[in-house]
């Protein structure tokens, strides 16, 4: 079951209501989860319960994915608009600096999260911003193609791929190192999220200029990368070692760009561990 808050975040024509749709399960200290572009927040759904049992767990739909509706007229998906929308969220939930963890997109919020102080500890799992611009067109083409496919296809197509362990490869394998472990219902969900994405389009057109560049003094910071990660190579978390020396860079054997469903207990362990920094 999931829920919405409505909450307002400043714009040059003044304050604009913003409406975002969360799921929130468990107790403990509470633990933010961003997904990545063109996801939704099922993406947890792997870990959730694990995490469950230590943490209060805030699963979102980022503005203009999954049910969340798009942005108002006036608010860009950019990082600091993104940022400011969390922000707000968090205020609206009375979550005071919650931990928080993402993936991918999701990942490169969380560390803006931290880097504006507005978060008590950040773990980002293969998070977007590392990229040298090869890096950066290479991925960006990709989710293109996979985009473009997802609204091409017909529904009925997609649940009798989803339905066998190659079909859910040939739709998933660029983002999962283990496609056939996905369930039939999750690949469909998630191909019917990624077409469906009104916020996908202005978020890749912002994101051509990102490039994650500060430190983040003060803030316990994990980056996990999967060892097969075939949209952000893992030699990116190199890079983002380098430019934040005090982060704890740990690799994810066997794991690809959304390693939540290829090692569940591997995966929450990570957070679990990063948000106890």
């Amino acid at each position: 079951m999931s829920d919405t808050v409505s909450f307002t975040v400043p714009s040059p024509g003044g304050p604009l209501p913003v409406t975002v749709s969360y799921a929130r399960v468990g107790r403990g200290e509470p633990l933010l989860l961003l997904h990545g572009i063109g996801h939704h927040r099922q993406a947890w759904d792997p870990v959730v319960d694990i995490l469950a049992t230590e943490r209060d767990v805030i699963a979102v739909d980022l503005p203009g994915f999954g049910v969340s509706p798009p942005l108002p007229d006036g608010l860009a998906y950019d990082l600091p608009t993104t940022t400011a929308v969390f922000g707000a969220f968090c205020e609206a939930l009375g979550l005071d600096r919650p931990h928080v963890a993402g993936n991918s997109l999701g990942g490169l919020i969380a560390l803006e999260l931290g880097r504006e102080k507005l978060v008590r500890s950040v773990t980002a799992l293969s998070p977007a911003g590392f990229w040298s611009q090869a890096e950066r067109r290479y991925a960006f083409g990709v989710l293109v193609t996979m985009r473009r496919i997802a609204r091409r296809l017909p529904l009925p197509l997609v649940r009798r791929l989803a339905g066998t362990a190659a079909g859910r490869t040939a739709l998933t394998s660029t983002i999962y190192a283990r496609p056939a472990r996905r369930s039939p219902e999750a690949v469909v969900a998630e191909t019917l999220a990624l077409a469906g994405a009104t916020g996908f389009d202005q978020t890749l057109l912002a994101g051509i200029t990102v490039q994650f560049t500060d430190d983040l003094p003060g803030v316990p910071v994990t980056v996990g990368w999967g060892t097969r990660d075939l949209l952000l190579v893992r030699r990116q978390g190199v890079r983002a070692k380098r430019v934040i020396p005090g982060a704890r860079l740990v690799r994810l054997p066997g794991c690809g760009h959304v390693p939540m469903s290829d090692d569940p207990a591997l995966v929450a362990c990570v957070l679990l561990d990063g948000s106890s920094r």
